[in-house]
């Protein structure tokens, strides 16, 4: 099937009889990891279920959140705006990104979240700071377990080095709720094609449609909200860099869906600002040198925040064919 883009002059292929990998994480603890890592080398995405998170905890974050997107809009602007964080609306970013979309951007390590997104805003604080404890507990999880495949099992010394970024008290990691409206034009844009610049994206949405991801340039692939009880987690760039690239941080979007709105929950797992990020011991031979020059985290998110939202930031980062000076 093919649909119109943005550019006239371009079509893009949907592929819609490819499935993401469905990981229990419950089931054998060395299949699971094998499972994602193939996933991630793959894909870039995967689903986990059996993951620990508390039914309860989702839904009274889902419910904070759908009270929010559900007040006026001037009660909306009173929690905005997004400079980075608050409510945006339309606009993404600070550089001409636009979108069929409304969203709330919040800091995870700060409970001083805007006065104005409830009536209760205990209440909110209170589901604002459960579920993102739990959710940063499956990220460490999940990096636990990419580290075991990738680096020679739990007790590896490297092994623990990807949660150790998130588990440290200055990690720069943030929680994103977004809302996007129905439409009576079908294909309209909500979220454009982007890649996420974190270590690892952890996503909840409800029962509709609209994520697409491309592993392959002007080839889309919609994701299916099912199984419900499921969080959809992807690759970030950072990610990709501490791989040497074995793992891909794939381009994705949010198309509106004409029937239902859409409302997703996205935590991005990022490192302290001052976090050296380069490839990780191993990872990079003389054989098969690193890929990208080391950086802090705070340089990568300048250099991403002053970009559109579709460019390719990890090319301001690649070294020179013959460079090998960060080979470990």
């Amino acid at each position: 099937m093919f649909m119109a883009s943005q550019n006239p002059q371009k079509l893009e292929k949907i592929r819609d009889d490819i499935e993401l990998p469905i990981i229990d994480l419950h089931s054998n603890r060395s299949q699971a990891i094998s499972q994602i890592i193939k996933a991630c080398e793959q894909y870039g995405f995967f689903k986990v279920i059996n993951h620990g998170v508390p039914q309860e905890i989702i839904s009274r974050m889902e419910h904070e959140a759908h009270h929010f997107f559900s007040k006026p809009g001037s009660e909306k602007q009173r929690a905005g705006p997004a400079n980075p964080y608050g409510y945006g609306c339309k606009n993404i970013g600070l550089n001409g990104d636009m979108g069929e979309i409304e969203y709330l951007l919040l800091q995870t390590n700060s409970h001083h979240h805007p006065k104005y997104v409830s009536n209760d805003p205990n209440n909110f604080r209170c589901a604002v700071i459960g579920y993102v404890a739990a959710v940063e507990e499956l990220a460490c999880e999940l990096l636990d377990m990419m580290g075991e495949g990738l680096l020679g099992g739990p007790h590896s010394c490297w092994a623990r080095d990807l949660s150790g970024l998130i588990r440290d008290p200055e990690s720069d990691s943030v929680f994103r709720l977004n809302h996007y409206p129905a439409s009576s034009s079908p294909a309209k844009i909500g979220f454009g094609e982007h890649t996420d610049p974190q270590i690892l994206t952890l996503l909840r949405s409800n029962d509709v449609g609209g994520l697409q991801i491309s592993t392959q340039d002007g080839v889309w692939v919609p994701v299916s909200p099912y199984p419900e009880s499921a969080f959809c987690v992807n690759v970030g760039d950072v990610l990709q860099v501490m791989t040497n690239g074995r793992f891909m941080s794939v381009r994705h979007r949010a198309v509106v869906n004409s029937f239902n709105p859409r409302m997703s929950m996205a935590y991005f797992a990022g490192p302290p600002l001052n976090a050296p990020i380069c490839c990780l011991p191993g990872l990079a031979t003389l054989q098969k040198p690193p890929i990208y020059r080391a950086f802090t985290w705070g340089e990568y998110k300048k250099a991403t925040y002053a970009r559109r939202l579709g460019d390719t930031r990890l090319n301001l980062f690649k070294l020179l064919p013959n460079d090998e000076s960060n080979v470990e």
